[in-house]
């Protein structure tokens, strides 16, 4: 496969249907404690969670030169809720007539994150003393807690974590799979797969089990569950040049495109 625009909107795509599987599954939790509302305008998609002030849950992805004429519409529909969202814009959506919209709106770039891309195929290499499997249904809260201890949130978050995963769990597309090191927890891997797109949507590593192939035996065990799906395609998201970035690079995925960031000043 190589880079194309056709291919850029497949990659985006694969990104904003796990988002949404994501939220709407947190959102039908009873009483939709977290506060999630979705909402659509044209191809782009604004989520807003009101527990979770995070720009991960207040992004709207999707955006191009037909929905800048909709721009005031999505700004009040995180205005009615008393929130602020960022905007993730893609190179191939990238047009002045955006631009300028978001800027007289006072936002401005911030970042890039990178997205990659690859043809999944089987890759497990095996990887002594590092194991891995899918988890079970009650191993969440295990997720949880390395979910936590792995990206330096409070320990004292766990039960929200666990709560907002385990409606995942069981809901077609998603799995969850964990690394063991000599027989102790070390890692968390995470997929959605719709259609024939695979998305490595979440992994993290200990810190006293990183540089040790961690990371890259779980990104082998995804790419190639991708590949017994009969998925077409696996992308992946990380912070451009990063760690994680060559890992992916390492498991034969490529750079796609590197995505905008835009926030209100």
């Amino acid at each position: 496969m190589y880079i194309s625009k056709e291919l850029a909107d497949i990659m985006e795509q694969s990104e904003i249907d796990y988002m949404i599987d994501r939220m709407k599954a947190i959102q039908e939790r009873p009483g939709n404690p977290m506060g999630i509302d979705i909402q659509t305008f044209g191809g782009a998609a604004a989520f807003y969670s009101q527990a979770m002030p995070w720009p991960q849950f207040n992004t709207v992805k999707g955006i191009g030169e037909q929905e800048a004429e909709r721009l005031d519409e999505i700004l009040e529909f995180y205005r009615k809720r008393q929130g602020r969202c960022q905007f993730e814009v893609v190179p191939s959506k990238t047009h002045p007539k955006l631009m300028k919209a978001l800027f007289d709106q006072g936002y401005y770039q911030t970042g890039y994150h990178a997205t990659l891309y690859g043809e999944p195929r089987s890759c497990e290499t095996g990887r002594e003393p590092i194991t891995i499997r899918e988890l079970t249904a009650d191993e969440m809260d295990l997720y949880a807690e390395i979910h936590c201890l792995g990206t330096g949130l409070p320990i004292s978050g766990k039960h929200h974590i666990a709560d907002n995963n385990i409606v995942l769990y069981d809901r077609d597309g998603w799995k969850f799979f964990a690394a063991w090191v000599n027989g102790k927890p070390a890692g968390v891997g995470v997929m959605y797969i719709q259609d024939d797109k695979a998305s490595l949507t979440f992994a993290t590593t200990l810190a006293e089990y990183r540089n040790q192939g961690v990371q890259q035996a779980l990104l082998e065990k995804r790419i190639t569950e991708a590949h017994q799906s009969g998925c077409r395609i696996v992308v992946g998201q990380a912070a451009y040049a990063s760690t994680s970035h060559r890992n992916m690079e390492r498991a034969g995925l490529k750079l796609g495109y590197t995505r905008g960031t835009w926030v209100q000043a």
